[in-house]
């Protein structure tokens, strides 16, 4: 199958702020938000992406234009709405601060699985239908381009962390235990019999060896070589 690079947007007004943005219409990158997209499409200015898929939002849609930006080639850019923020309801627009005090707040942090925000999303259902967009997207990359096809998917914190914890296997229980920082990279193979999970929350380091080869579906018993570090400035 195909690599999924999965990029978190660069930091917003909101979340400067303290604010949960959620889908609050006109968030943009801060001058920090946008210096943090700019240096993660530095990074993978080596890589030649097939696709930059993003969520409508246009804190996503700044960031994947930066990574567009410095891409050689004509990537595929459809926005996803399964990749949006989830539907935080009545939560949405106010401080964490405030948000810190409600009783669901414990649920949030112990037992997501179980949490439906008051008038708006659960979840799970948040997971499944980021999970069903993003897998969606690697067969259809993949067929098009093939097992080295490697794309990209600019989403938002708990969407790539929910993404992040079915790729391990984890409980969505677990998933409060991952950490998705603005503009950071995970990167996830989806092989024919289980997911790969090979970067987590990167903001830094070389990314050239994902065009050097299709990632293998096995994993190399004893941890393998590896790839080769990048060529000395």
């Amino acid at each position: 199958m195909a690599t999924l690079i999965l990029v978190r947007h660069g930091r917003t007004t909101a979340n400067a702020s303290g604010l949960l943005a959620g889908r609050t219409p006109g968030v943009e990158l801060d001058q920090v938000g946008r210096d943090q997209a700019a240096a993660t499409a530095d990074r993978l200015a080596k890589v030649p992406v097939v696709g930059v898929v993003s969520s409508p939002l246009e804190r996503c849609r700044q960031t994947a234009q930066f990574i567009l930006d410095r891409q050689t080639g004509t990537p595929h850019t459809p926005v996803e709405d399964g990749l949006t923020e989830c539907d935080y309801g009545s939560w949405q627009g106010r401080t964490l601060e405030e948000l810190a005090k409600e009783d669901l707040w414990k649920t949030v942090q112990s037992q997501p699985s179980a949490v439906v925000f008051p008038g708006g999303e659960s979840m799970a259902a948040m997971q499944a239908r980021s999970v069903a967009a993003v897998r969606r997207h690697d067969a259809a990359f993949e067929a098009e381009h093939g097992p080295g096809a490697v794309w990209v998917a600019v989403s938002h914190g708990d969407i790539i962390k929910s993404v992040l914890a079915d790729a391990l296997g984890m409980h969505l229980d677990m998933f409060q235990r991952l950490h998705v920082g603005p503009a950071s990279v995970s990167i996830v193979h989806y092989g024919t019999g289980r997911p790969t999970v090979l970067a987590t929350n990167t903001d830094a380091g070389d990314l050239s060896w994902l065009a050097a080869s299709p990632t293998p579906d096995d994993a190399p018993v004893g941890g393998g070589a590896g790839h080769e570090a990048p060529p000395a400035r």
